[in-house]
């Protein structure tokens, strides 16, 4: 089964990770060898049987039996056509347009989307089928509701206004039996509804140079334009033909907004904080194997999506990391944008796998806004992380002093004028002879013939020796004749 494998093409590769729930990008050799681990770690009947199923459609065994059998010039997907009875043969035009094939696309499924709910199916996945050899294809589906149906559709609440919670859309997939096929619009698509055009989702414009906007395939809500009635629905959807195949189909949906998943997203899957600790310690567990031994994980408490402080704390369950992301946030981007990709590692994030991490939305309630980062410890316990300036802040928290300007120039650029200084050196001298802190304020501007001269100064005053102590002699505990100056 590992040779099947390696025999695989790129397409071949994709379609059996993706019906395995693996995810399907990269290059040719990392897809070969996540199929290569996927057939030695998870050997299963239905793997067994897709990788035969691929591997013979790859090398048909029969291939040259049937091309001898088929007429010339007939593809096979018009088998189906040819063998209906001559009487009956005009039923498959109407108003000069071929209709669909009534058989429909062998066992071809459609992925299911977190944001719709298929109530009824009213045309299962049938194939389009091109009537020519042109490059643009028109082809018709017919169907009809039922008076439950039209009046579940007209009765049915609003999301907003022109958009009912229950609707009828049109899916288009590529034609492929095995496993689940994604939404996928074909080229030049359009779709008109009983003679009127309906809006068909445009491209995503790209941030980035060189890199082509990329169109998301979604369903198509083709309520407004229908008959609410027993009357037949008619849709035309024109196409590119240029071989690839595709299958168009019609369900009744409930449509669900991102608060309607994120109520069943808080009921449904919540991991209890106690488990949450248990992973962290297995993920923070001596490994002998690993030299160098991880005493902590920091965990940021800031939305990657929106870059502000988490509110619900969500995780998938498949990811390794403890990194999480808001919940709601994420729910409401997927309903505008659907990628259902993890904020953190890029990862398929399927809406039934994500999970409302527990532990991290205690510690969120505990903390306060201003901390930003955390850090899980060795046993489960976890203890926040300060940001440097706040560290700072809390160094640089010491007592006051009075502060002298030691440097203030004139307009010439010369030493600051006698007066100046004089009452600088004073109250430098007062403050520190008043103070208790134990601190020492030095006025570096005056010389020693300014400190003499200051010192007499302030003896021969007798007013302000009765008013404020005498300095100190030289304010010095040593001789201020032996200070070099620098």
């Amino acid at each position: 089964i590992a040779n099947m494998v390696k025999s695989f093409r790129v397409s071949d590769l994709q379609t059996l990770l993706a019906s395995m729930g693996r995810s399907k990008s990269g290059l040719k050799h990392d897809l070969v060898g996540r199929a290569l681990r996927l057939v030695q770690t998870e050997y299963s009947p239905e793997l067994l049987k897709n990788v035969r199923q691929l591997y013979e459609s790859r090398f048909p065994k029969a291939s040259g039996w049937l091309a001898a059998r088929r007429p010339e010039g007939v593809p096979v997907a018009y088998s189906s056509l040819s063998s209906s009875p001559t009487g009956t043969q005009g039923a498959d035009y109407l108003n000069g347009i071929p209709k669909l094939s009534s058989t429909p696309a062998a066992e071809v499924k459609l992925v299911s989307l977190p944001f719709y709910q298929t109530l009824e199916t009213l045309l299962p996945p049938t194939e389009l089928i091109a009537q020519n050899s042109e490059k643009l294809q028109d082809s018709q589906c017919i169907f009809e509701l039922t008076q439950s149906q039209a009046d579940q559709v007209r009765n049915s609440t609003e999301l907003r206004p022109g958009m009912k919670a229950i609707q009828v859309v049109l899916r288009i997939c590529y034609t492929d039996s095995i496993g689940v096929q994604e939404d996928q619009y074909p080229p030049n698509i359009a779709v008109k509804v009983n003679q009127s055009y309906c809006h068909v989702p445009g491209y995503y414009p790209s941030n980035k140079p060189g890199v082509e906007p990329r169109r998301p395939c979604r369903p198509v809500n083709i309520t407004p334009w229908l008959h609410l009635s027993t009357a037949t629905n008619r849709a035309t959807v024109t196409w590119g033909n240029f071989g690839k195949r595709y299958s168009v189909a019609v369900y009744l949906v409930r449509v669900f907004t991102s608060a309607e998943l994120f109520s069943q997203l808080k009921h449904c899957s919540v991991e209890s904080a106690e488990r949450c600790r248990e992973r962290i310690q297995d993920k923070l567990r001596f490994d002998p194997e690993n030299e160098i031994a991880t005493t902590g994980l920091r965990v940021s408490l800031i939305c990657p999506l929106v870059k502000m402080r988490i509110g619900v704390p969500c995780r998938v369950l498949t990811c390794a990391h403890l990194q999480c992301f808001d919940a709601i946030y994420f729910l409401q981007m997927n309903e505008k944008k659907p990628t259902w990709t993890c904020p953190v590692c890029d990862k398929q994030a399927p809406f039934e796998l994500l999970t409302i991490d527990g532990l991290a939305s205690e510690i969120l309630k505990e903390t306060h806004e201003d901390i930003e980062e955390i850090e899980y410890l060795t046993d489960g316990s976890w203890r926040p992380i300060r940001d440097e300036k706040e560290r700072e802040r809390e160094r640089s928290n010491t007592p006051d002093y009075p502060v002298v300007d030691i440097c203030v120039p004139e307009a010439n650029g010369h030493s600051p004028a006698h007066s100046s200084t004089s009452q600088t050196g004073k109250s430098g001298a007062g403050s520190t002879a008043g103070g208790t802190g134990g601190g020492v304020v030095v006025d570096l501007t005056l010389d020693s013939e300014e400190e003499g001269g200051g010192a007499r100064g302030d003896s021969d005053d007798t007013e302000d020796s009765q008013d404020s102590p005498a300095p100190k002699r030289g304010r010095y505990d040593y001789d201020k004749d032996l200070v070099t100056a620098y």
